[in-house]
């Protein structure tokens, strides 16, 4: 990115904070060097290189792009040349990606010619392969032609991520009902923030298919199966993690078991339950923040349908009618202090990076 209208500083910071915004999570900024303008007289340019990681397409990823130049000021003529402006924002590189439209080159064709690109990138990751020459960045820069006079300046850049910073939580439990989007927000989060993962096991349980085929007959095999593998699988993978360093997330509580078992057994198998999940999971540590994902009825039948999972067909509206009031029925026997009910009915946290962020506000408020 570079700018050498206005104030540039100010121009580079607001193009992070909106790519932020729109295109994903910032890894890592270089630090801004001043160079002078390249191939037409004008004022010094600021720049720098973020890396940034996106589930975008790259010509979506290009669309956004221009939009945020356009809306920064940015006038793209159509004349031969370099001009003036206020922001530039080039796509470098997109993993090892190699392509050429008319609108779009990757890898950006001049990187090796330009040492105010090097230099940067170098700084945010010197390993990074060149997809065309299998040459890294160091090597690119020792072996650049371009001896323009670039200087590192001393203010740095204000990476967006740190005003959604979850590290506070070592343990992060998301929950919700089935359908509501737990495993999506939790590997979203996992991979924004490098957190531990733990995501339930749930695919191979083989009574959880004749569950829904014969709700009566498999309720209590069910309820046990779940029960003992959410347990061993807690206690396996959170023991491992030391919860003062680590930040773990996981797509499940293991008092999911008690809100499931409570609509799904009769009384006398429910207090039987009852007793033997409070003898197994006393010793298991409790999540630092408790989020629960409120999902209407109509888009939970809407998510199972498009994940096409054979054995959720037959679930029932009223089924999942009841799964909601007994996790809203437990909450309010909680503190309410760890508790974070955020209503998604109208969001769309996976593809809509304003949603997601939305959501995130909501974990850390």
């Amino acid at each position: 990115m570079g700018s050498n209208m206005g104030n540039r500083f100010e121009h580079l910071q607001q193009a992070v904070n909106l790519l932020f915004d729109e295109v994903g999570s910032v890894l890592k900024i270089s630090p801004v060097y001043e160079t002078p303008a390249l191939g037409f007289e004008g004022d010094s340019f600021l720049n720098c290189v973020i890396w940034l990681q996106t589930t975008m397409s790259s010509s979506k990823l290009l669309a956004t792009i221009l939009s945020i130049e356009k809306r920064m000021g940015r006038e793209r003529k159509k004349t031969a040349g370099y001009t003036s402006r206020s922001i530039d924002i080039d796509i470098l590189l997109i993993d090892d990606e190699v392509k050429k439209t008319t609108k779009l080159t990757l890898p950006h064709p001049e990187i090796e010619n330009r040492r105010f690109v090097l230099q940067p990138l170098a700084e945010v990751n010197a390993q990074i392969i060149h997809p065309i020459s299998q040459k890294n960045i160091i090597r690119l820069l020792a072996e650049t032609l371009d001896t323009s006079e670039i200087v590192k300046q001393s203010k740095w850049l204000r990476n967006p991520k740190s005003d959604y910073d979850i590290s506070k939580f070592n343990y992060i439990a998301i929950e919700g009902n089935i359908g509501a989007g737990k495993t999506s927000l939790a590997t979203l989060l996992a991979t924004d923030f490098n957190s531990k993962l733990i995501l339930e096991r749930f695919k191979d349980n083989p009574f959880l298919p004749k569950f829904y085929e014969e709700p009566n007959r498999y309720a209590f095999s069910l309820e046990m199966s779940f029960l003992a593998d959410r347990y061993q699988q807690l206690l396996e993978d959170i023991t491992q993690y030391d919860l003062f360093k680590d930040n773990v997330i996981a797509d499940y509580d293991a008092y999911k078991s008690l809100i499931f078992a409570k609509v799904t057994l009769g009384d006398e198998e429910y207090n039987l339950y009852k007793k033997l999940f409070h003898l197994m999971h006393k010793e298991l540590p409790k999540p630092d923040v408790y989020v629960y994902l409120f999902q209407n009825t109509e888009r939970l039948l809407e998510n199972i349908k498009k994940r096409g999972r054979d054995y959720e067909k037959s679930i029932q509206p009223e089924y999942l009618t009841k799964i909601n009031e007994g996790y809203l029925e437990y909450i309010k026997m909680q503190q309410n202090d760890k508790i974070k009910i955020i209503d998604i009915s109208e969001l769309d946290f996976v593809s809509n990076r304003s949603d997601y962020l939305t959501v995130l506000r909501r974990i850390i408020e």
